[in-house]
């Protein structure tokens, strides 16, 4: 196969995902590998690059023929030093200089490297919900919530990588201690595992989010319909929020949660038409995201894609 593409990667807490990705955004190739937390990051990064080359082996693609690899990790992160900083889900990865690691294999190649909800604000731009988007704001909940910033036409990425930690605006303080520290934060109050948290309290039993929103859409369990409708609430104060400060023309909603569907956006919808501050704000649309099913892969390659547009 003589067609360029990007290797991206994709690192999760429990599992990462490497694929090659063409330049009009088609995945090539892909494979998973668990992210094994009880062996060194340096050995996960070998298997990584050992799954890199078997891919390339089995799917018949030059290696030669990669234009970089592009990476997409937990914040915080340092993209300034290549380094996953102190991702709460990857703690035996805090410090570690990712990139230099994999520069061991693949020093021939650029190595890009982000906050994963950057990449995949990058891909909805490139392919997805924002292509025709110039400012945006792109929100991912799901175990937490972070965000991509897309400003005058470029990424806006802070000094160190990690602008768009969102997750940890404070929205109710009266809401209990978030895992950082501070009381009421949005990820604390408003992410996949916080309703199933909270709905845990309420049950007195273990329970998905899934269920949750099933419990509550069906009528059987008033208690979870309240908890759904706190929710919805609490993303529509953290969408006005970010339409106050950045003045978007668009926000897109990605991560498992936004898969409940029109719910979820006609709630948040209502909200900011309420209570954005700017007339022209409380129109901002509000809309799912167009990448799911391997959006991670693709946010990574799109760090290579794009920068070489």
């Amino acid at each position: 196969m003589t067609l360029s593409y990007a290797v991206g990667i994709d690192i999760g807490g429990t599992k990462t995902a490497i694929g090659f990705v063409d330049d009009g955004g088609e995945v090539l190739a892909k494979t998973t590998l668990p992210t094994d937390r009880t062996v060194p990051p340096s050995a996960m990064v070998d298997r990584i690059a050992a799954a890199v080359k078997q891919l390339a082996a089995d799917a018949g693609v030059a290696e030669s023929a990669a234009r970089g690899i592009g990476i997409g990790a937990p914040g915080p992160i340092n993209t300034r030093l290549g380094q996953i900083v102190k991702p709460p889900n990857l703690p035996e990865w805090w410090g570690f200089p990712v990139v230099e690691s994999l520069k061991r294999h693949y020093g021939h190649l650029p190595i890009f490297f982000e906050n994963d909800a950057t990449a995949a604000a990058l891909a909805e731009k490139w392919l997805g919900a924002a292509r025709d988007a110039e400012d945006f704001v792109y929100i991912t909940i799901s175990t937490g919530i972070g965000a991509g910033i897309y400003s005058g036409g470029r990424l806006i990425t802070g000094a160190t990588g990690n602008a768009g930690d969102v997750g940890h605006f404070v929205i109710d303080p009266a809401a209990g201690t978030c895992v950082c520290g501070q009381q009421g934060c949005w990820e604390w109050i408003a992410s996949g595992t916080a309703i199933a948290r909270q709905a845990g309290e309420l049950l007195g039993r273990p329970v998905s989010s899934r269920e949750v929103f099933e419990l509550s859409f069906s009528g059987q369990d008033d208690r979870m319909k309240e908890l759904v409708n706190q929710v919805f609430r609490y993303i529509g104060i953290g969408c006005v929020t970010l339409i106050n400060t950045l003045d978007p023309e668009l926000v897109v909603i990605g991560g498992g949660v936004s898969q409940v569907g029109a719910a979820l956006f006609e709630a948040v919808t209502d909200y900011v038409a309420t209570y954005a501050l700017n007339p022209s704000g409380r129109n901002t649309p509000i809309v799912p995201a167009a990448l799911r099913q391997d959006a991670g892969l693709i946010g990574a390659a799109a760090l290579v894609h794009v920068t070489y547009r």
